[in-house]
């Protein structure tokens, strides 16, 4: 459903209700998304390569096939180690 795009972040929205959102990305290698907060709880699910997660201080490494929370309110930041491919599911609800 979605593709890697050199030098870049692709996503796409699959899923957009009042209670959440379904969204998955394409992260191009070293591309990522800076320190943030949000004011929802969020899963993360890895579908393709390795990214480096952190969340409050704590990095995690997370590989095809692995799933974090983000929780509500606590700042986490994004690194693609290799190109990587993740669903995200927001939950507002």
């Amino acid at each position: 459903m979605i593709e890697y795009q050199e030098g870049t972040i692709v996503s796409r929205k699959i899923i957009h209700k009042g209670t959440g959102t379904v969204t998955i990305f394409a992260f191009d290698k070293g591309e990522g998304l800076n320190e943030h907060t949000a004011p929802f709880d969020a899963i993360v699910q890895v579908i393709d390569g390795k990214a480096e997660i952190t969340i409050s201080g704590e990095k995690n490494i997370l590989e095809k096939g692995d799933i974090i929370i983000l929780p509500a309110n606590n700042s986490h930041a994004l690194n693609a180690m290799e190109r990587f491919k993740m669903v995200l599911t927001m939950i507002r609800s």
